[in-house]
C-alpha cells in the first residue's frame, strides 16, 4: 500500500482517469504491462488483491464467473479455475463472439491452471461461447481505473465492459441481482461527482484491494440492456456479436435505432452521400461510420450491361446456413446491415449462398459487417468467394 490518491476534485471521467494513472507510474505502483495508462492498470498487491474474493458469498455460492482478461484480475480467473467454476473470459474487444470458456486440460496442474489464468492462457485453453450457449452467470469480474464507495466506476473509456453487461442483459445471461465485483489498488477507490455517470455505466457491488473489501450496497441500478442509441455504426461495425443482438432485437420489435442513423434522411440523398463516401475512400475499413448509414441498395437488375462487362463483381460467399432458414430471411438482414447485393444466389440445399457485390470494396465491408452473425441458430461462414481470393 501507499499513500493515497490525494483529492481529485476532477471534473470529468478524463481527469480522474489520467489522475490515478500518473498516481500509480509515480509512486512505483504500477505494474507490467506499463505505462498503465490507457489501460486497466495492474498494480502492486493485485494478486493479494483477488485473492480476497474467495471470502465472497457470492463467490463461494457461484458456478459460473465472467472474469474481463485484464492483467491485474489474474488472481481471480486462477481462484475460479482452482475452486472449480465455468470461467468465462469475454474475447479482447469482442472480436469475434463475447464469451470463451476456459477448458483446462484433464487433471491439470496448479501450474496449468496458473497458465490458464494467464492472457495466452485465454487464447490456448478456451472454447467460444455462441450467442445460444446459454451462459447463466452468477458473478461478472471486471477492472477499473477509478471507483468510489458507492459502487460508481470508471473504466479506461472505451466502453466495452459497460457494453459486455449490458449484451449480457440482451442474451439473459445476468440479472439484475448478479453480482458485480471489481478489483482496484486502495489509491484506485476516489470520491466522484454522481453527474459524471451516464445510464450505461456499469456499477459495481463489492471493490476489492489489497487491504479492503469494500461492499458498497450500491443503489444506483445496472444498465438494463443495450440502449442502442448510444451505440455508433462503428462500434457496431468492430463488434460483430452485437449485430446479431441488434437483428434479434429488432425482431422482437424493439426500437434499436443506432445513435448516428437519421430515418429523415431520403433515399435519395443517403445515396449520393454514399456515392462520394466510397468515391472518397478505397480502404474497406473507411467505409463503415456513415457510409454504412446511407447503403440502400436496391436489387438491381443482374443483366446490367456495365456491371456484366466491367469485370470487377466480387463475390461472398455464405456457408453454414441451417436447413430451416428461407432465403427472405437472409434478405432481411443483408438489407439491416445494409449490405444488399445487386445479385443473389441462393443453394438452400447446400447450406450456403453467393452474393455479387459491384466492387471489391463493397464486398470486403459486406464480409466485415456480416462475419459473426447468427440465423436460425447457426453462426454463419462469411468469407470472399474462393475464386475471388485466387484473383487476388
Amino acid at each position: 500500500t501507499s499513500a493515497p490518491l490525494p483529492p481529485t476534485g476532477a471534473s470529468s471521467k478524463w481527469d480522474i482517469r489520467e489522475k490515478v494513472w500518473d498516481h500509480l507510474e509515480s509512486t512505483g505502483l504500477a505494474e507490467f504491462p506499463r505505462p498503465v495508462h490507457r489501460r486497466i492498470p495492474n498494480f502492486k498487491g493485485s494478486l493479494q488483491a483477488c485473492s480476497s474474493i474467495q471470502e465472497l458469498d457470492v463467490f463461494i455460492r457461484a458456478r459460473e464467473v465472467k472474469v474481463d482478461p485484464d492483467k491485474p484480475l489474474e488472481g481471480v480467473r486462477l481462484a475460479a479455475l482452482q475452486a472449480k467454476k465455468t470461467l468465462l473470459v469475454p474475447t479482447p474487444r469482442l472480436r469475434t463472439g463475447l464469451f470463451n470458456r476456459i477448458v483446462p486440460p484433464p487433471g491439470a496442474t496448479k501450474e496449468i491452471l496458473r497458465i490458464c489464468a494467464t492472457s495466452q492462457g485465454v487464447k490456448d485453453y478456451s472454447v467460444p461461447v455462441g450467442l445460444d450457449g446459454r451462459a447463466r452467470v452468477d458473478l461478472v469480474v471486471v477492472g477499473s481505473v477509478a471507483v468510489s464507495e458507492k459502487g460508481w466506476r470508471i473504466g479506461k473509456g472505451e466502453g466495452y465492459a459497460d457494453m459486455e453487461y449490458a449484451m449480457m442483459v440482451s442474451m439473459g445471461a445476468v440479472q439484475e441481482d448478479t453480482p458485480v465485483v471489481t478489483i482496484v489498488h486502495d489509491c484506485q477507490v476516489v470520491d466522484m461527482e454522481e453527474e459524471l455517470l451516464g445510464d450505461h455505466d456499469l456499477t459495481v457491488d463489492y471493490i476489492l484491494t489489497p487491504t479492503r473489501i469494500i461492499k458498497t450496497d450500491c443503489k444506483r441500478p445496472k444498465p438494463r440492456g443495450i440502449i442502442w442509441h448510444k451505440v455508433s455504426y462503428e462500434m457496431l461495425g468492430k463488434i460483430p456479436i452485437l449485430k446479431t443482438l441488434r437483428y434479434r432485437e429488432k425482431q422482437m420489435g424493439k426500437d434499436v435505432t443506432l445513435q448516428d442513423e437519421h430515418p429523415h434522411l431520403a433515399n435519395t440523398t443517403r445515396a449520393a452521400a454514399l456515392n462520394k463516401e466510397m468515391a472518397e475512400n478505397t480502404q474497406p475499413q473507411a467505409a463503415t461510420g456513415s457510409a454504412q448509414m446511407g447503403q440502400h441498395h436496391v436489387e438491381s437488375d443482374p443483366l446490367n450491361p456495365r456491371l456484366e462487362g466491367s469485370g470487377t463483381i466480387t463475390t461472398v460467399y455464405v456457408g453454414n446456413i441451417p436447413p430451416s432458414l428461407r432465403v427472405s430471411e437472409l434478405k432481411c438482414a443483408l438489407r439491416e446491415f445494409h449490405v444488399t447485393p445487386f445479385r443473389l444466389n441462393w443453394q438452400g440445399a447446400q447450406h450456403r449462398a453467393f452474393l455479387d457485390y459491384e466492387d471489391q470494396v463493397t464486398a470486403e465491408r459486406a464480409v466485415s459487417s456480416l462475419k459473426g452473425l447468427s440465423l436460425g441458430g447457426n453462426t454463419l461462414r462469411v468469407e470472399l468467394a474462393k475464386s475471388q481470393r485466387n484473383k487476388g
